[in-house]
């Protein structure tokens, strides 16, 4: 293309400081350096892990930014070295990259990767930006920054995928839908037949929903404190829902008498640790299994032994456990086999101009997923 190897002057969402509108500006991508594939962003979604770093961590270091991580796009040039794509190819950027050559990506017990974010000391900062704008340089969020119209990230952060696939719907597979489905099916290992409990609908909740009902299970009890969701929650297959808030007691009591003792699964899918107990707590005692999805790192989470002596499995779900290169690729394919649902979490689409009113959306509860159309395939 006419732009590699040069300098591409394009429109972001800068984030100057914490909690704070972002700011469409012209910033400057450099071309990709070695091993590096510049990427022309199609579509990005708003997820919750954008606004946790905006409005919660308060993580001064990570500042100024481009927020921003679920996306797709078409490779516009690539570096000295890549071999996995060349420019044209549609491609989505990994949240957990893949090297295939250390002994996490060597393993098939896990998705990390050695080189991933959350092996570093800090996960929300990267160690190198390609982003700079009136002279400064500019933090990509997890080494994405996708609400940018152009981003450069390391070859083994970016997956092939098929051709027909529709960018502006594929991007969800970037974080929130294989996160909650994977949590599900990969993770959670959620039986034919068994019973599990959905705390959380929003799209991670409502993906799981999905990866429950894709396994098999015959009871999948939704729950939120919005009796709105349910509705939508039905569509991904959810058979009953509960709001905590109609009952005076603990909501663990509560599906215990809704179940003969407890959910075989459970799936936080908030970011809170009094839910990550609650789910724990949901479990039958014995063989019960609750996995932690929502993100956090403001608190600790505490738990009487008691709930983990008497039998229940206490885990933790990164991405979905999806192996980046192998797994997003498979679930692109899933998609377009009408295998799994991708349009039924959008509920907004709007321009990067309008980034703001798409997290005020998200603040209040008003939307699932808003795509933000980035640039023209």
């Amino acid at each position: 293309m006419a732009t590699a190897g040069k300098v591409i002057k394009c429109k972001a969402a800068v984030a100057w400081e914490p909690n704070k509108p972002l700011v469409i500006e012209e910033i400057e991508v450099a071309p990709p350096q070695a091993d590096e594939v510049r990427i022309k962003i199609v579509a990005t979604g708003v997820c919750h892990s954008d606004l946790y770093l905006l409005l919660e961590s308060m993580q001064k270091d990570c500042f100024p930014a481009v927020l921003g991580h679920e996306a797709a796009g078409i490779v516009e040039s690539v570096g000295p070295g890549v071999t996995e794509v060349q420019p044209g190819d549609k491609v989505i950027p990994l949240l957990m990259p893949q090297c295939r050559e250390c002994r996490f990506c060597k393993s098939p017990k896990t998705n990390q990767c050695a080189r991933g974010p959350t092996m570093q000391k800090d996960m929300m900062i990267p160690p190198t930006t390609r982003f700079t704008c009136k002279g400064k340089n500019l933090m990509p969020l997890f080494a994405a920054g996708t609400f940018s119209e152009y981003i450069v990230m390391n070859q083994i952060g970016v997956a092939k995928i098929d051709p027909a696939a529709p960018l502006d719907k594929v991007c969800l597979l970037g974080c929130g839908v294989c996160t909650g489905y994977g949590a599900a099916v990969n993770t959670a290992k959620v039986e034919p037949g068994s019973t599990c409990a959905v705390f959380g609908l929003g799209a991670v909740g409502l993906a799981a929903v999905m990866g429950c009902k894709a396994a098999g299970a015959k009871k999948i009890i939704a729950v939120d404190i919005n009796p709105d969701k349910f509705e939508k929650a039905k569509v991904f297959g959810a058979t009953d829902f509960v709001n905590p808030k109609d009952h005076n007691k603990p909501i663990s009591q509560v599906l215990s008498e809704m179940t003969d003792g407890g959910v075989d699964f459970s799936l936080e899918c908030v970011g809170n640790v009094e839910v990550m107990r609650s789910a724990l707590e949901s479990c039958v005692q014995g063989w019960g299994v609750s996995v932690i999805v929502g993100f956090t790192d403001l608190q600790d989470v505490s738990v009487r032994p008691i709930q983990l002596i008497t039998g229940r499995t206490w885990k933790g779900s990164s991405i979905g456990d999806f192996k980046g290169k192998d797994g997003v690729p498979q679930m692109v394919k899933a998609y377009l086999d009408k295998k799994v649902k991708l349009d039924e979490f959008i509920t907004h689409t709007m321009t990067l101009d309008q980034v703001n009113d798409a997290i005020e959306l998200m603040k209040h509860g008003k939307c699932i997923r808003t795509v933000l159309n980035v640039s023209p395939q």
